[in-house]
């Protein structure tokens, strides 16, 4: 509500010290004369506590110049990095512009912004007037009080605000939090499930050795035959690594085939591939280069692709990586044997690990969240409900389980979701393994997390629409259909992303201007901390970074909102399918190999030049320069964001209206929110592109 400044009840207080007394019994003397002088040392002292308050202000006076210098130096670095980013755009043709999706949504959000600045500014005349009506229902002037017409409007505003916008918005506010409440019991009820598994020991068991071979002369070979498959497209700063980690797996070679599965469109980009294939394959690796002339379905369609081929009926399972992903060579054996005597079972899920999470805040924060998903989510879902999402990399499928559930299909761009889902309505069952962890990269560019999450939150959308009949006509338990509907669509993929941006984004400002309808202060802080720091518990040494946490997930409500929308309404980007960038990054292992090998290969060349003419050393230096050149990544210009920072702007200004109504929390939370969209809507998180 609208404070009332009246601050002559706080002076009175300071002068009516003690017990009151109305009719007094003594009498006031006058003194003079001589001993009228001891009576005066109030000069001096009067002296003194001039020049304290003299000392004292100048004090203020420093600390005040300090600040608004500290404020100004700010300013003017966030109004370069604004003029930088401008800049930039003219030089740069961004695809964000031709590609810009929810322009209802950046529309909305402006209208929004115009509103509150217009409400903003007529707030603070009104306050500078003197008219502060907390409540209009309480006390309205007279028609004889009214000082002008820009009064009677102000009243008139009161009024409209009190019976026709803070109802409403009251009971959508309710309904956010209760939906809130929901999923923070969600979220306790799974990290409890965490606990409960870390205290009973509880994980998947191998019995014996199910892969130990049966006579001493070792022909009878246990060992089932596996297919490896490693999708690709475009992909050149990482194909090489993923390629030589898989053909590295410890298997028989007569029981393993590799399928590099290459979508690229650029010609330079298989040729190196297929130099590559062809390198191991002279080493005696069982590997096959496969390239399409249509890509269409993505990765689904390409994966379809490969499973059609005649030689693959031959095989039991076939495991799956992306192209970023460096498994152990002990991978297979760390997973296969878990089928053993286990019809029942349809896939084996491997944990993520990630090579550059502390490359900058960007993956620091993306790795908070992934390990929560790895540690928690997909742990205690495969220990007690046996399903979970398969995130499509990283794992062993059972041949015969794809088959049986209808193979990869490309109406989504979610093909991993889909089919664990048709496979789970089959009655197959999904064992997660969190001891094996397998290499791979995340997003170190804003620009590229946000694309990569648009898809992650729009193709569950889309595949609930798909697949919500066959649900309810499928044969499973009812329970197990309340649990596909109710929490693994609905809580965790439509109402996380849809509460988050409507109560933290639209609902807290709004509460600004509208007072009658202020959310409690357990809302804002104490329930959103507790979650947070719930999320981090998988990964302690981010406790650090607790609060960009808890700024930054809600700053990516946006996108995650904009995208369930999308999915659920089948709209244009629903069905948009982006690679994610690689950056290329190698583990402390990798290094090592490759420092030996450069040594190696050095050496090698000093031998080569000491025989070599001087035509044949010219061609070798441009052959090396060409290829670095090649080599070299050209990088892009980092973006504005429209969405983000509109709703920065409205922040802010939901900030300084708060200020009036002297609410502490609000006001910083606003602040540090707004700021967080700002830096993020100026790409100023993540990595910096040149």
């Amino acid at each position: 509500m609208v404070p009332s400044f009246d601050f002559s009840n706080r002076w009175m207080k300071g002068t009516h010290k003690g017990t009151p007394v109305e009719n007094p019994t003594f009498s006031v003397v006058e003194i003079n004369g001589a001993d009228a002088a001891a009576f005066r040392p109030v000069e001096k002292t009067r002296g003194r506590n001039a020049k304290q308050v003299t000392w004292f202000l100048i004090l203020k006076a420093y600390h005040a110049i300090g600040c608004v210098t500290w404020f100004a130096t700010v300013m003017w670095s966030l109004m370069g990095a604004i003029r930088k980013r401008l800049v930039q755009r003219e030089g740069v043709a961004l695809e964000s512009d031709k590609l810009e999706k929810g322009k209802v949504l950046f529309r909305f959000i402006k209208v929004f912004l115009v509103s509150s600045l217009v409400v903003l500014v007529f707030e603070v005349v009104a306050y500078l007037q003197g008219w502060h009506f907390g409540n209009p229902c309480l006390h309205i002037p007279r028609a004889a009080d009214f000082e002008g017409l820009m009064h009677l409007v102000y009243v008139a505003w009161l009024r409209f605000r009190g019976e026709y916008i803070a109802p409403p918005l009251r009971a959508l506010s309710k309904f956010c939090v209760v939906l809130f409440l929901i999923q923070s019991v969600d979220r306790m009820v799974l990290c409890f499930g965490c606990f409960w598994i870390k205290y009973k020991k509880i994980k998947p068991r191998i019995d014996g050795d199910p892969l130990k071979v049966d006579d001493i002369e070792g022909n009878a070979c246990n060992h089932p035959m596996v297919l490896v498959q490693i999708p690709m497209c475009n992909e050149k700063e990482v194909y090489e690594q993923s390629i030589s980690a898989v053909c590295q797996i410890d298997w028989p070679r007569d029981r393993l085939l590799i399928q590099v599965l290459d979508d690229s469109d650029d010609e330079s980009i298989q040729w190196l591939i297929k130099t590559e294939v062809t390198k191991w394959s002279k080493k005696g690796i069982n590997i096959i280069y496969r390239h399409r002339l249509v890509r269409t379905g993505y990765k689904a369609g390409n994966l379809n692709s490969a499973m059609s081929c005649d030689y693959v009926k031959d095989y039991e399972f076939v495991a799956i990586f992306d192209a970023d992903f460096q498994p152990n060579p002990d991978f297979l054996k760390q997973t296969v044997p878990y089928f053993k005597d286990n019809p029942e079972l349809g896939l084996v899920q491997a944990r993520w690990s990630f090579v550059n999470k502390d490359e900058n805040l960007l993956t620091r924060l993306q790795n908070i969240n992934l390990c929560f998903h790895f540690e928690v989510e997909q742990q205690v879902n495969g220990a007690f409900l046996n399903f979970f999402g398969f995130n499509g990399t990283a794992g062993v499928w059972r041949i015969r389980t794809l088959e049986e559930s209808g193979g990869w299909l490309e109406r989504t761009t979610v093909e991993d979701m889909d089919i664990a889902v048709r496979a789970h309505l089959h009655g197959w069952k999904f064992i997660f393994v969190n001891d094996v962890k397998v290499l791979c990269e995340v997003p170190e560019s804003y620009e590229a997390y946000r694309k990569q999450q648009h898809r992650w939150h729009s193709g569950p959308m889309q595949l609930f629409r798909l697949c919500l009949p066959a649900i309810l006509r499928s044969k499973i338990s009812a329970w197990k259909k309340g649990n596909l509907i109710l929490l693994f669509f609905l809580l965790r993929k439509l109402i996380l992303p849809f509460y988050s941006f409507t109560l933290f984004c639209i609902i807290l400002p709004l509460t600004m201007f509208v007072p009658e309808a202020e959310l409690p202060l357990w809302v804002i802080c104490y329930v959103p901390v507790f979650m947070s720091f719930l999320n981090i518990l998988p990964a302690p040494k981010s406790f650090p970074f607790i609060v960009p946490y808890l700024l930054f997930e809600n700053t990516m409500s946006v996108t995650k909102f904009n995208a369930m929308v999308s999915g659920l309404f089948h709209l244009g980007s629903s069905y948009e399918w982006i690679v994610t960038k690689k950056a290329g990054r190698s583990s402390e292992s990798d290094l090592v190999v490759a420092a030996e090998r450069e040594t190696k290969s050095t050496i090698e060349q000093q031998k080569i030049h000491r025989g070599a003419s001087d035509s044949v050393l010219v061609d070798s230096n441009q052959c090396k320069e060409q290829k670095e050149t090649s080599g070299t990544p050209v990088k892009k210009a980092n973006k504005i964001y429209k969405k983000e920072l509109t709703l920065a702007f409205l922040l802010l200004t939901a900030s300084v209206r708060s200020l009036l109504s002297a609410q502490g929390v609000h006001f910083y939370y606003l602040l540090f929110q707004g700021v967080t969209f700002l830096l993020v809507g100026l790409d100023l998180i993540g990595q910096q592109m040149s």
